[in-house]
C-alpha cells in the first residue's frame, strides 16, 4: 500500500464525519422547529455510513487483482444516506403555543441536546483522528524522502 492510499482513506473519513457535524448542527439548529415545508416539527435526521472493504486494498498492495469485476474503487468510508430517526416527537404543554392543540400540547422535535452534543464531540474526536492520520502519512512521506538526500 503507497502512501496516497493511506490518504485516501483518512480524507473520506474527514469527509464523513464532516457531513455528520454538519448533520448534527441542523439538529441542533432546529431543535425548537415546531414547523417544516413537510408539516410538523422538524424530524431529527441521522448520519449512515458506508465501509468500503479494505481487502481490496490490501490485495492491491500485495499484486494480487485488486477489484471484482465492477467492484468499488473507492477507500475508506462513505455516507451512504442521511436518515431521518423515527422516534415519536416529544409533546409539550403549552396552550399559549400557536401550533398547541385543543389541550395545550404542542408536538416538538424528537431532537434531545445532550444527545446530540455527545454525538458532536464524537464526531470531532473522529475527525481530529483522522486529521493525525493523515499528518503520520504525510510525515512517512517526507521521512522517506530524506533518505534519498
Amino acid at each position: 500500500m503507497d502512501f496516497i492510499t493511506g490518504m485516501e482513506i483518512s480524507a473520506s473519513g474527514l469527509s464523513a464525519q464532516r457531513t455528520r457535524i454538519n448533520v448534527i448542527s441542523q439538529n441542533l439548529a432546529n431543535a425548537f422547529t415546531t414547523r417544516t415545508a413537510e408539516g410538523g416539527p422538524y424530524r431529527r435526521k441521522i448520519t449512515v455510513f458506508k465501509a468500503q472493504p479494505f481487502t481490496n486494498h490490501l490485495e492491491r498492495a500485495m499484486d494480487l487483482p485488486p477489484y471484482p469485476p465492477g467492484g468499488d474503487p473507492r477507500r475508506g468510508v462513505l455516507v451512504d444516506k442521511v436518515d431521518t430517526d423515527p422516534a415519536p416527537f416529544k409533546r409539550v404543554y403549552d396552550p399559549n403555543h400557536p401550533d398547541a392543540d385543543k389541550e395545550g400540547y404542542v408536538n416538538m422535535p424528537n431532537v434531545e441536546v445532550v444527545t446530540e452534543m455527545a454525538d458532536l464531540i464524537n464526531a470531532s474526536r473522529s475527525y481530529e483522528a483522522n486529521v493525525t492520520a493523515v499528518n503520520t502519512s504525510k510525515s512517512m512521506a517526507m521521512k522517506a524522502l530524506e533518505i534519498g538526500r
